[in-house]
C-alpha cells in the first residue's frame, strides 16, 4: 500500500473504532442491569429474588413491593434489629390462584394473612416477621408441576395503541384456558414512565398475568425505565412441563452476555418444551422490511444455537401483522397485532395467538384469534 493510502486508512480505522465498538456494545448496559435485578436494601433489611424474577418496587418501612416475572418466585427477605414486626408484602402480576408461604432460615414456618385482593393479579400478604432473620419466601399456584393439557397467549406490538388495548384484554379473558399471557415487546410507543404507568394500569383488567420482554420502542427515553417497572429482558422459568425463556433483542442484538446465559437455559431444558420469545426476529421471513437482526451472520449464529439447544416453539414481534414460518427447522410466529399501525391489506389486523400444550412433549396447536 502506498503511504498516503496507508495513512488514510489507518485514519479511517482510528476513527470508526469507537462508533463500532459502540455499536458491538448497543446491548450491554441492559444485560448487566439484568443482574442488579430482584436486589434491594434498604437500612439492614435486604430482599434476593431468586433469578432475578421479580423487580423490586419499593422496600421500606416494613413494606415489600414486587412485580412478578414468572408464576413462581423464590425470595429471602433478610430482616435487621430495626426490621422485625407485622411486614405487608404486596406483589403484582401474580397468577390469581397463587399462594405465599414463608419460613425462617431454620424451617420454622411463618402464618400469611391475604389482607388486600384489589385486582385478580395483585395481592397483598401480611406477615409478623422476626428481627434479625432470614426469611424464606415462595410463591407458587397449586397447579405448577401440572402435566394436564393447558394453554397460554402471546401478543406484542401495543404501541400507541396504549390506551386502547382493553378490546384485546376483554377478548383474551373471554377466551377459555389461558393461564398467563407473554408479551413480547413494544408494550409502549416511547417507554416514558407516564406510559410504562399506563401499561401496568391497564393490564390490571386482565384475570391473568402478563410476562413480557422489551421491544424497540421502549428504549425511545431511557433503557434503564424497563427494568424498573417490569424487571429483566432477559429471564428464564419452568411451568408445567415447559421452559419459557425471554430474550432481550430490542436492539437487533444480543448481548454477549446473554449468549452465556443462554448456553445453560437451553441445556437445562433438553428434558422438556421449551419456548423462546423475543421482540426483533433473527430473520425477517419477509424480506421487505428490514425488520430482522442488524447483522445476518449473528442471526445465523443465534438460530443455530436455539437449533442445537432443542427450542420447540418461537415467537417475535416487531412486525405489525402475523406470519408463521420456521427458522432453522423451529417453529416460528411473528405476532405483532397489539394495536400499533398494522400493516395494510393483510387480512390480519389486530389479533393475539392461544397455545395449547399438550405435556410432557407437544405443542399440540398454536391459534390467531382476531380481535376487530
Amino acid at each position: 500500500m502506498k503511504p498516503i493510502a496507508s495513512f488514510f486508512a489507518a485514519l479511517l480505522v482510528a476513527s470508526a473504532a469507537p462508533l463500532f465498538a459502540s455499536c458491538l456494545d448497543v446491548a450491554e448496559g441492559r444485560a448487566r442491569r439484568d443482574l442488579d435485578v430482584g436486589h434491594a436494601s434498604q437500612g439492614d433489611a435486604r430482599i434476593e429474588v431468586a433469578e432475578g424474577l421479580a423487580a423490586v418496587r419499593r422496600l421500606g418501612a416494613r413494606e415489600l413491593h414486587l412485580w412478578a416475572s414468572a408464576p413462581t418466585l423464590s425470595f429471602r427477605l433478610t430482616t435487621g434489629a430495626a426490621e422485625g414486626g407485622v411486614w405487608n408484602v404486596r406483589i403484582e402480576n401474580l397468577l390469581p390462584d397463587a399462594q405465599l408461604a414463608a419460613a425462617t432460615k431454620a424451617g420454622a414456618p411463618l402464618p400469611v394473612e391475604i389482607v388486600d385482593t384489589p385486582f385478580p393479579t395483585e395481592r397483598t400478604f401480611r406477615l409478623d416477621l422476626p428481627a434479625n432473620e432470614e426469611i424464606t419466601l415462595s410463591l407458587a399456584a397449586p397447579d405448577r408441576a401440572l402435566l394436564d393439557p393447558w394453554r397460554f397467549a402471546v401478543f406484542a406490538d401495543v404501541q400507541e395503541a396504549i390506551g386502547d388495548v382493553q378490546d384485546i384484554y376483554a377478548k383474551m379473558n373471554t377466551t377459555p384456558g389461558i393461564r398467563f399471557a407473554l408479551i413480547s415487546g413494544d408494550l409502549t410507543s416511547q417507554g416514558t414512565p407516564e406510559q410504562l404507568d399506563v401499561f401496568q394500569r391497564e393490564m390490571k383488567s386482565l384475570v391473568f398475568p402478563c410476562y413480557a420482554t422489551l421491544g424497540n420502542h421502549e428504549l425511545g427515553t431511557r433503557d434503564d425505565l424497563y427494568h424498573e417497572y417490569f424487571g429483566r429482558g432477559n429471564y428464564t422459568f419452568d411451568f408445567r412441563g415447559v421452559r419459557f425463556t425471554m430474550i432481550d433483542s430490542a436492539s437487533a442484538t444480543l448481548d454477549p452476555l446473554v449468549y452465556t446465559w443462554l448456553d445453560g437455559w437451553l441445556e437445562g431444558s433438553r428434558d422438556r418444551l421449551h419456548v423462546v420469545t423475543m421482540h426483533i426476529v433473527p430473520i425477517d421471513p419477509v424480506g421487505s422490511r428490514n425488520g430482522s437482526f442488524a447483522s445476518r451472520a449473528e442471526a445465523d449464529k443465534l438460530l443455530a444455537q436455539l437449533a442445537r439447544g432443542g427450542v420447540d416453539l418461537t415467537f417475535y414481534g416487531h412486525v405489525h401483522s402475523y406470519y408463521a414460518f420456521e427458522n432453522a427447522g423451529i417453529p416460528a410466529h411473528i405476532t405483532g397485532g397489539g394495536g400499533a399501525i398494522p400493516e395494510r391489506m393483510d387480512g390480519i389486523g389486530r389479533h393475539f395467538l392461544t397455545v395449547d400444550v399438550l405435556p410432557p412433549g407437544k405443542i399440540e396447536h398454536v391459534a390467531i384469534v382476531r380481535v376487530d
